[in-house]
């Protein structure tokens, strides 16, 4: 082999090792892109949103890069599985049911739930037909306390959070389950006016979990670690509290 040739194999196997290295250093990080604060699509198309900008944080903890690619829902699981990406960062509760199939980091937030509908509408949660209204909801926990508590009410499962709004707005639904810490910001939109919460809240550990976790492959327990580190470590110095600032006005990690 000549010296030419062997300097350009030499450059090659050197370039291909950076890049194996760099692709290792990145976490790639799969969220929705349509579930706003937390996730969502700027004007110029790019994620942004609270969760993007934590994970962001996070990863600069662990001396990683972070890549987030947007996902449908029902993608999520199987895609992490199948090693599309590293991680699940979009608002994903803990539960036992997914605890089966994937591991979860300690939450990064939690959240309450309660029913938005017109302004003067009252929903009592010991009505198991919810007055016989149409409930509009979320594929995930939502779902599995209205089948749990509501069994004979009417329920319109949406893909995406702002395609569920529009109708409530427009009428096609009377209301829908609402995550507090998400649905304060429809609520102050000039979108969202006209509509207020009208019951109680509710929480239920089967359906809606421990709080909000990253979703991880449960193999990957030194990531989990790292990963929690983090989240432990801008929860302790205010850099949560800084991130979470932009995007709400209480606080939404709770207790």
């Amino acid at each position: 082999m000549s010296k030419s040739l062997r300097l350009i194999t030499a450059v090659t196997t050197l370039f291909a090792l950076i890049a194996s290295a760099k692709a290792e250093d990145t976490i790639r990080f799969a969220t929705e892109g349509a579930y706003p604060p937390f996730n969502e699509r700027g004007a110029d198309g790019s994620l942004i949103g609270f969760e993007i900008d934590l994970g962001q944080a996070l990863c600069a903890r662990i001396k990683r890069q972070c890549e987030f690619i947007a996902q449908d829902w029902d993608g999520m699981i199987p895609g992490l599985l199948a090693h599309r990406f590293d991680g699940i960062f979009a608002s994903m509760l803990i539960t036992e049911e997914r605890k089966k199939q994937i591991d979860f980091t300690n939450r990064y937030y939690q959240s309450n739930f309660a029913f938005v509908a017109r302004k003067g509408t009252r929903l009592s949660l010991d009505d198991k037909k919810l007055d016989g209204k149409v409930i509009g909801t979320i594929p995930g926990s939502s779902v599995c306390y209205l089948e749990k508590k509501f069994p004979e009410a009417t329920v319109k499962v949406y893909d995406s959070a702002d395609s569920m709004y529009l109708d409530l707005v427009s009428g096609r639904i009377d209301a829908i389950t609402a995550a507090t810490v998400v649905d304060t910001r429809f609520l102050k939109s000039e979108q969202g006016k006209d509509m207020a919460f009208v019951s109680e809240n509710f929480v239920d550990p089967d359906c809606f979990g421990a709080g909000y976790g990253i979703g991880l492959r449960k193999e990957d327990t030194a990531l989990r670690e790292d990963l929690n580190r983090a989240i432990a470590e801008v929860r302790a110095d205010g850099t949560y509290s800084e991130i979470a600032k932009k995007y709400f006005d209480y606080d939404i990690y709770g207790n």
